[in-house]
Order: C-alpha cells, then sequence, then structure tokens
C-alpha cells in the first residue's frame, strides 16, 4: 500500500501531514473519522521518492473491531515502516502518553508483524500551548522511543521529519508482508455434492 503508514487516534492530524508534504489532498474537517480509507502522497526527498498513507484513525477496542478497527489495521499491515502521529498539543484534552500506550496495545493484540514494525513517533500539533510540556513527558514514559516533533500549522520539523523517514526507509529491508500460505485443492470430478435451490427470498443449500 505504502512505505510509510500515518496511524493513531482521530484527528491527531494525519490528514494535515500528509497534506503539506505531499500532493495528497485528503478530507480534513474538525469531527472524528472524516478519513474512511488510506489517502496515498508521493513524498520527494531531494532526488528521492516514498508513498505514505493517511490511515483512518485507530480508537481502543480497535483489535476487536471497535470503529472499523480491524480492517484499519489491515491497512497498517500493507506498510513498511509505521509512523505513529501522537497529538502532542493535546487539542483535544487528551493525554498523548495514554494515547500512545492505547494504539500500541491495539497494535499489538492484532498481529505479532505489525507489533515489531519500525515505528517512529510523530508528535504533532508542538505549536499548541501543552506541546513542549507534553512532549517533556512522553521521553519520560518513553525513553526508548524515537520522537520527532513537528508543527504542519508552522512548518516547523516537517524537513527533519520526511529526512528521518527516508533514512529509516533505506535501513529498513523490504520483506513480505505476509508469509506465504499452503492450500489444499479438492476438485469434484463427478457430481457437484451439494445442491442448491431457492425457497421464497432464502437460498438454501443442501
Amino acid at each position: 500500500l505504502a512505505d510509510v503508514g500515518l496511524v493513531g487516534f482521530p484527528s491527531v492530524g494525519k490528514s494535515t501531514i500528509l497534506s503539506v508534504i505531499s500532493n495528497a489532498t485528503p478530507k480534513i474537517a474538525a469531527y472524528h473519522f472524516t478519513t474512511l480509507s488510506p489517502n496515498l502522497g508521493v513524498v520527494r526527498v531531494y532526488d528521492d521518492t516514498f508513498v505514505m498513507a493517511d490511515l483512518p484513525g485507530l480508537i481502543e477496542g480497535a483489535s476487536n473491531g471497535v470503529g472499523l478497527g480491524i480492517e484499519f489495521l489491515k491497512h497498517a499491515m500493507r506498510t513498511r515502516i509505521i509512523a505513529h502521529v501522537v497529538d502532542m498539543g493535546s487539542s483535544e484534552g487528551r493525554n498523548p502518553s495514554e494515547d500512545y500506550r492505547v494504539i500500541r496495545e491495539e497494535i499489538e493484540k492484532y498481529s505479532e508483524i505489525l507489533k515489531n514494525k519500525k515505528e517512529v513517533v510523530i508528535a504533532s500539533k508542538m505549536d499548541l500551548e501543552d506541546g513542549s510540556k507534553n512532549l517533556e513527558e512522553f521521553k519520560k514514559n518513553y525513553p526508548n522511543v524515537e520522537v520527532i516533533p513537528i508543527s504542519a500549522f508552522n512548518m516547523e520539523g516537517i524537513d527533519e521529519m520526511i529526512e528521518r523517514l527516508m533514512e529509516i526507509l533505506k535501513e529498513t529491508p523490504k520483506e513480505e508482508l505476509y508469509p506465504q500460505e499452503s492450500f489444499k485443492v479438492y476438485k469434484y470430478e463427478d457430481n457437484v455434492p451439494y445442491k442448491i435451490k431457492k425457497d421464497g427470498n432464502i437460498w438454501v443449500v443442501s
């Protein structure tokens, strides 16, 4: 699907990030779940490019299907690396460290492959008043997580972000997204061993 997948809660700034660094024009609005299917954009880094996907927002319970979560997590599986966007400015009053914990838990519950994908945290909305304080707390809570602070509003940290994403992609080997599976196929040489008939508005297979 893409080289980089933007994941995170709804309204953390994923679509805005994609719109300012690529030619994509995702829908941006002040309500949740404006993105219902992935938006793709090509990002140019000097003489190179990579494809970024703005993925629909995840919420608690996504690994059990809440908010179409299974479908959205499947999209994340089809990307090479994860850029986890966290609203560090707490624009909706949520705790950024808690948001990160919730989404990481959903990722880990869903798939071992997704859990082990290379991930970097994009600390968005750093122009907001609580950005610096929340970032400091986040780094204390997650000292081993790589964090790139940005403000799409002020265009701060954007160049550093795309250059770092390009570096990570070059360090990340291309691999099969899904392990190969083998199947047994049974074919009936004589008559088909079942019958189908319609009973009113119901199809009956016997």
